[in-house]
């Protein structure tokens, strides 16, 4: 190759300093200038203009060769080099590379550098392949990208495919499942309270703020007039949630994590949960919400954006307002009628629907969005933010009770 460019120094910064190889490298500790040496060395490539003068060799040079391929832009080595750059359009050479990059670099770069590979090489048709597939790191932008290509997916890889799938969602509902109960229960239970409490049922915060004109100086001590609890979790449906999920491409991971979520909720008794997913076309997911891997294939993600219509066909299926919440997850670029859509949010809200608009559900934090949107729907009184999946409970609980989202600090 005729030297790594820019594009290989900035790969290991956007790959959480990939040069980090496992303990088994050979890295001189006792040399700590040595060992910065040997990292810029990674980083910048191996020009005549790094400045380094360091000799990568054995294992280093391996994950140095790793680096190249992807992330230099020469496909020709220089004259007395060993080094090539590119991985061809040959799916054993890249899966090589897959095997070679998960023995230097740990699980959390892999990821990433799956991910460039598939963004800068253009290697989404191999992933049709299902060797490839069983050598990739599953990750939630893995299964994105399966998603957006399992329409053209030979017989012989949709298993495959839908395997690597489940690997990511069972994690997924193991990180987030018992949380998520755990935490909707209680507010489920805090909704309904009750003003003759038993005694282990007593709210004694509450009860106490409740009461203290009644605080008698003399004592010390408050005498609780009137005591409140919380309401005995009931079998019957407290409450109604409606996830309506944006499916354009640039919504993947939102949609996988809102598809697990989705399954969680509807594995509560107290909660009728639907979810609906929408391009410019509208498919209603409810009755696939037992298994979240069916949820999620049966997406179609890209095309075009009709928020409008997708709030039109849930706003019909909600029978009881005072009890519903409508979790609308997008970037709000509307294909549809602007006003209808805001008119629709705002009859909702007057209906008593608690209404919450996340620009994504990711750990990514917000996407690009409609900035205009947004600010319309803040107006109405229901701000739009990106929220990480380990915020979603909390910002469901406080929907249920009818109280002020956790809207995290932009910042």
């Amino acid at each position: 190759m005729t030297g790594t460019t820019a594009g290989q120094a900035q790969a290991p910064v956007q790959a959480s300093a990939p040069v980090q190889a496992p303990a088994s490298a050979p890295v001189q500790a006792a040399d700590p200038a040595r060992e910065r040496l040997r990292r810029w060395r990674l980083v910048l490539g191996g020009d005549q203009a790094d400045g380094t003068g360091c000799t990568l060799t054995g294992r280093d040079a391996a994950m140095d060769g790793a680096l190249a391929a992807l992330y230099g832009k020469g496909d020709k080595p220089q004259a007395g080099r060993e080094r090539s750059a590119g991985l061809g359009g040959s799916a054993p050479s890249v899966a090589r590379w897959l095997g070679d990059i998960r023995d230097y670099f740990p699980s959390s770069v892999v990821q990433v550098m799956q991910r460039d590979a598939i963004d800068r090489l253009g290697l989404a048709s191999l992933l049709l392949e299902p060797e490839m597939l069983q050598a990739v790191e599953p990750d939630v932008h893995l299964v994105g990208t399966l998603l957006s290509l399992h329409k053209a997916m030979p017989e012989t890889t949709r298993e495959t495919a839908r395997a690597v799938v489940r690997k990511v969602v069972e994690e997924l509902e193991k990180r987030l499942a018992t949380r998520t109960r755990a935490t909707l229960t209680g507010a489920l239970d805090r909704s309904a309270r009750v003003q003759r409490p038993r005694h282990h049922d007593i709210d004694w915060n509450r009860t106490i703020a409740a009461n203290l004109k009644h605080y008698l100086p003399e004592y010390r001590t408050v005498v609780p007039e009137r005591l409140i609890g919380y309401g005995r979790a009931a079998r019957s449906v407290k409450k109604e949630v409606v996830l309506c999920i944006d499916q354009s491409g640039s919504m993947a991971a939102s949609v996988v994590y809102a598809s697990v979520f989705g399954a969680v909720l509807a594995s509560m008794r107290s909660i009728s949960t639907r979810l609906v997913v929408f391009d410019t076309a509208v498919v209603d997911l409810t009755d696939q919400l037992d298994d979240p891997v069916d949820v999620l294939f049966g997406t179609q993600l890209g095309g075009g954006t009709d928020i409008n219509r997708a709030l039109a066909y849930c706003q019909e299926r909600i029978t009881r307002p005072a009890e519903t919440v409508v979790v609308l997850i997008s970037d709000l670029y509307e294909g549809g009628i602007r006003d209808e859509m805001l008119k629709r949010v705002a009859a909702m809200k007057a209906s008593g629907v608690q209404f919450v608009a996340l620009l994504a559900l990711s750990d990514e934090g917000a996407p690009a969005y409609d900035r205009e949107h947004a600010a319309a729907l803040a107006a109405l009184g229901a701000p739009a933010f990106a929220c990480t999946p380990d915020l979603f409970p909390e910002v469901m609980a406080a929907a249920l009770e009818k109280r002020p989202l956790p809207i995290p600090d932009p910042a």
